[in-house]
């Protein structure tokens, strides 16, 4: 006799989740991801990415119920602390890496950011994937290396400049396609913390 556990919705939802590995469901998110970048989120459909990763829609449709959905997965499962890591020695020699950890990804993350905006705005749920997938872990990794600054006693813990380092490099990134048409790179983000960050805190 089959229990009442085994017939449930649950049951049959997870059965169904199964049959996607977990390879075939990168596959998807990257889909999903390159299509916002490359023609924006209104534009994109769980049609056209089943036609570019050659599965059913209603494949899509089962595993994830809604357009926002689907994409709030794709930016969770493609959550990558660009930071982590970064340990020089000094402030100064993180916050460069950071700048040119920073530069190598900006291209693709801006893309992505701008694609999202309106989006962002109006669904609570991609707003939060998108913290969590880019945003969070970021200042996180920028307010760790803060941290081991003041705990090595470079710098007092209640500078003034230290709660805008976050804005600072973030603005950054995401204002200079604006102001200038390009993206902001390695060798601008890193000029950019020589020229006006380090100053700011007082260091060389």
């Amino acid at each position: 006799m089959t229990s009442q556990a085994a017939d449930g919705p649950e049951t049959v939802v997870a059965s169904r989740r199964s049959k996607i590995t977990p390879e075939r469901e990168q596959e998807f998110y990257d889909a999903v991801l390159q299509q916002i970048r490359e023609c924006g989120y209104e534009a994109l459909t769980m049609e056209g990415v089943a036609t570019s990763t050659r599965c059913s829609k209603s494949t899509l449709y089962r595993q994830w119920k809604t357009k926002p959905q689907f994409v709030a997965a794709a930016l969770r499962a493609n959550r990558c602390p660009r930071f982590a890591g970064i340990d020089t020695g000094s402030l100064a020699g993180d916050l460069r890496a950071a700048a040119r950890a920073a530069g190598d990804w900006s291209g693709r993350d801006t893309q992505l950011l701008q694609a999202l905006g309106h989006a962002v705005m109006q669904d609570r749920e991609l707003q939060e994937a998108l913290r969590d997938a880019l945003v969070e872990p970021e200042i996180a990794a920028v307010k760790e290396i803060i941290a081991r600054a003041v705990d090595r006693g470079e710098i007092a813990a209640d500078h003034p400049a230290l709660e805008f380092i976050p804005a600072q490099l973030f603005g950054v990134v995401r204002v200079r396609p604006v102001l200038e048409g390009q993206y902001a790179d390695a060798a601008y983000l890193t000029q950019f913390v020589e020229a006006v960050v380090l100053p700011a805190l007082g260091l060389k």
